[in-house]
């Protein structure tokens, strides 16, 4: 069973995380929630959420994911935490998948992992990407190698199912987008 890592910060925006959370655990992907502490992290819309661990009790290696959701301050919050930073060179200099939503690419980006890559943010955004070197898309969600960015809370169900892709694989997927009627909304 894969198992991925949810990174949240104080203003994340909440259908990019909880989506992403409940489409990953309904493909029978096993999901952390690691917030910047350990207490309950509130989102921009002030739903709260209890972390399962803090950030600094994460060890990279145990992960095959590790996605960023945006959500305004929250990516702001992320990608001033040196620990997340960190995590997000690390799981990526090991192939592992990285994945980040909305503002949050900007986290990607000032962790030095985008030159060079496709990629997209939410729509404005586009020089925090192109200052590093960041091949910028307008699709919906992109790929590029152990990368995938999407742009926003309307693309997250977008976004989950491509992440669940390529954790869990094409079949798991296609049986959960039948069960949840997202096949009919999503082509």
């Amino acid at each position: 069973m894969a198992l991925a890592l949810v990174l949240l910060a104080s203003g994340f925006e909440e259908i990019e995380a909880l989506t992403v959370i409940d489409v990953l655990r309904r493909c029978n992907i096993k999901v952390v929630v690691a917030g910047l502490s350990a207490e309950p992290t509130t989102g921009a819309h002030d739903v709260k959420v209890i972390p399962d661990t803090s950030i600094n009790k994460v060890k990279v290696e145990e992960y095959d994911a590790i996605i960023c959701p945006g959500g305004n301050p929250g990516y702001v919050n992320l990608r001033k935490n040196a620990a997340v930073l960190s995590l997000v060179r690390q799981a990526f200099a090991s192939g592992k998948l990285v994945a980040a939503i909305c503002a949050a690419p900007a986290v990607l980006a000032d962790a030095g992992i985008l030159r060079g890559k496709k990629c997209t943010i939410y729509p404005g955004m586009e020089s925090e990407l192109e200052r590093v070197g960041g091949k910028v898309q307008r699709d919906l969600v992109v790929e590029d190698g152990n990368l995938i960015t999407s742009q926003g809370p309307a693309t997250a169900l977008h976004f989950a199912f491509k992440v669940a892709e390529r954790l869990a694989g094409k079949a798991v997927v296609e049986v959960v987008r039948e069960k949840t009627l997202a096949n009919l909304i999503l082509k």
